[in-house]
Parts: structure tokens; C-alpha cells; sequence
């Protein structure tokens, strides 16, 4: 069996970014399904946000707009 390949601290800080990113566009009235497809539709947009340095709840205004 393969060893799981270990993520590095940034990938794991932008996957951590994008849970709370989700949580922000369920509380604006997404569903859980909904939220996650965007994200995963638009990761290239989310993590140019990331890296701008927009907090989650930042994000997901951005994205609700």
C-alpha cells in the first residue's frame, strides 16, 4: 500500500481557507452542495483570493456578489 503523500502546510492552509470559504457561502443561503461545486468549479479564482490575502468571509462576499 501506498504511503499517503504528505501536503505541505500551504496546501493544507488553502484547503482550511476553503472549508471556512464554505461554511460563509452556506450562511449566505448556498447549500452545502452548491458551495462546494463553486469552489471546485472556480479553485483557480478562490486561490487567487487566498493568496491576495482575503479572509474567508471576504471570500465569500466576493463570490456571492
Amino acid at each position: 500500500m501506498a504511503k499517503k503523500e504528505q501536503l505541505d502546510e500551504e496546501t493544507m492552509a488553502l484547503i482550511n481557507w476553503c472549508i471556512e470559504v464554505e461554511s460563509f457561502l452556506v450562511a449566505g443561503g448556498a447549500t452545502q452542495k452548491q458551495a462546494q461545486d463553486h469552489i471546485e468549479e472556480q479553485v483557480e479564482w478562490f486561490t487567487d483570493l487566498f493568496y491576495d490575502g482575503l479572509s474567508p468571509e471576504e471570500a465569500a462576499k466576493e463570490a456571492l456578489a
